[in-house]
């Protein structure tokens, strides 16, 4: 039988059981990974699965169950015991609210992929990654590493509501970094990202990142980071790169507009949040140049997609609007609970997983600058870039960060270099002193978003451009 046959096989075999709403997600998946330590290939991963996810409603309860087997057996069982768990948990569930209504879409989509990953040869994979850790060592790093990751995903998703939808994901990504160490420390930097840069795309996306012609300056400012000054404490003015700000979002924004977080569905394992739905549309969470998109349109972006996985269509939908807070990330159960009217943010990382909120891309829209402007207008501050270090507490409110590098910035010139740069702040209190905001917009991909119980690892993207923040406290010392 075709996948959208044995999808809807086990759909109809939880209907059969008693299931008021049942869904099923079937996926084929491949994932690839290298990486070259020191001037030799240390490690090669290939794998693959296939299996199918099921859901169903029974009254107020919930019921998931997951197969490997394809087989028509195997589905149908599948299904009834999707439904069987479904009555169990109506029994210590709360009143239900149900979902929200969702258009029965019908459809196809894929990402972009200009030249397939798993067609490139390893040894093409490898010479890469093993080049790129020679020329670190070579320009001052003592241990030189480099990196690739490659998925491939194939779903198709059958709704007891007349869904019927099929999704061909590729995604791939890489980074390198260098390590220096000094008689007391180590430093660190990496490219183009500390945990590398990822997208909705193919081989090419690892091709434009150009990791050789990257790799000498990146072992050389590790080096020389052993001997800069260490950054100095104080309160100043604050620039973030681009790559910083992306984890500044999604560690300060995107985890506090998960609706499943505010509503309290998460509070044993991931946290809550400090949000109160009483105050959607109404609170300040930022300046006026804080505009934060939920958009999984943007082509490429790690957070892209058709369809999440209730069917919802991708669309781009507002989260704050000139500094107010006036959307979340939600699903159709979790909105019908929040009284609210749109969802389309429900993910899974495989078939054996029960969808939940997720952030899909949540970043900054442009600004009216360049970065060379907001050193020119910044008299005395700090530019730090590349993540090296994050902490946040369980609602999302108060935070310290640390990255790889930090730059002077006095009189309007950037400066000396600077090691172990950090800085904490209250989220909407930093968010409030942002005054300017670079139009430099770049799509950052995070590959390993944890969440769930069982644990989850989300692909999400923050489109982010470098910002200026007034009077934050930097130097912080453990």
């Amino acid at each position: 039988m075709s996948e959208f046959e044995a999808a809807q096989a086990a759909v109809q075999a939880a209907l059969d059981a008693g299931a008021s709403y049942a869904d099923a997600r079937l996926m084929h998946r491949r994932y690839e990974s290298m990486s070259a330590r020191n001037g030799d290939v240390d490690d090669v991963t290939q794998d693959a699965d296939s299996g199918i996810g099921v859901r169903a409603l029974v009254g107020s309860g919930w019921g998931f169950f997951a197969v490997p087997d394809l087989g028509d057996r195997s589905l149908r069982d599948a299904g009834a015991r999707t439904a069987e768990i479904a009555r169990a948990s109506a029994l210590v569930s709360r009143e239900g609210r149900g979902m929200i209504d969702g258009e029965a879409a019908v459809g196809s989509w894929a990402s972009e992929c200009v030249v397939d990953p798993f067609e490139v040869p390893l040894s093409t994979k490898g010479d890469l990654l093993v080049r790129a850790t020679e020329t670190m060592l070579e320009h001052g790093a003592d241990l030189a590493t480099a990196s690739y990751d490659t998925w491939e995903t194939r779903k198709w998703f059958v709704s007891s509501e007349g869904h019927r939808i099929d999704q061909h994901v590729r995604e791939s990504g890489a980074g390198i970094q260098a390590t220096a160490i000094g008689e007391h420390e180590t430093q660190r930097r990496s490219y183009p990202a500390s945990r590398g840069q990822f997208g909705t795309r193919g081989w090419e996306l690892v091709e434009g990142l150009d990791l050789v012609g990257n790799a000498a300056r990146v072992g050389a400012e590790a080096r020389e980071l052993l001997t800069a000054p260490e950054c100095p404490s104080g309160t100043t003015d604050l620039i973030l790169g681009s790559e910083q700000l992306a984890l500044q979002i999604h560690e300060s924004v995107g985890h506090a507009i998960e609706l499943d977080r505010i509503l309290g569905w998460e509070a044993a394992y991931a946290g809550t949040s400090w949000l109160d739905l009483a105050r959607l549309g109404s609170l300040r969470y930022g300046s006026e140049l804080m505009n934060i998109t939920i958009d999984p349109t943007i082509p490429g972006a790690l957070g892209s997609f058709g369809y999440d996985d209730e069917g919802s269509p991708a669309v781009k939908r507002d989260a704050v609007r000139e500094g107010t807070w006036v959307g979340v990330l939600a699903g159709r159960d979790s909105a019908a609970a929040a009284g609210l009217d749109h969802a389309g943010s429900v993910r899974a990382d495989g078939w054996s997983r029960l969808p939940m909120v997720r952030m899909t891309n949540v970043g900054l829209e442009p600004g009216p600058h360049t970065l060379e402007e907001i050193i020119a207008a910044t008299d005395d501050g700090i530019l730090m870039e590349s993540n090296r270090s994050w902490s946040i507490d369980d609602r999302r409110l108060n935070f310290q960060f640390g990255t790889e590098v930090g730059y002077e910035i006095k009189d309007g010139t950037r400066g000396r270099l600077l090691r172990n740069p950090t800085y904490t702040g209250i989220g909407p209190r930093f968010w409030a002193s942002m005054d300017m905001l670079s139009s430099e917009t770049v799509a950052w991909g995070t590959p390993n978003c944890g969440k769930g119980q069982p644990g989850q690892t989300g692909h999400t993207g923050h489109p982010a451009a470098p910002a200026r923040f007034r009077g934050v406290r930097v130097g912080v010392r453990a």
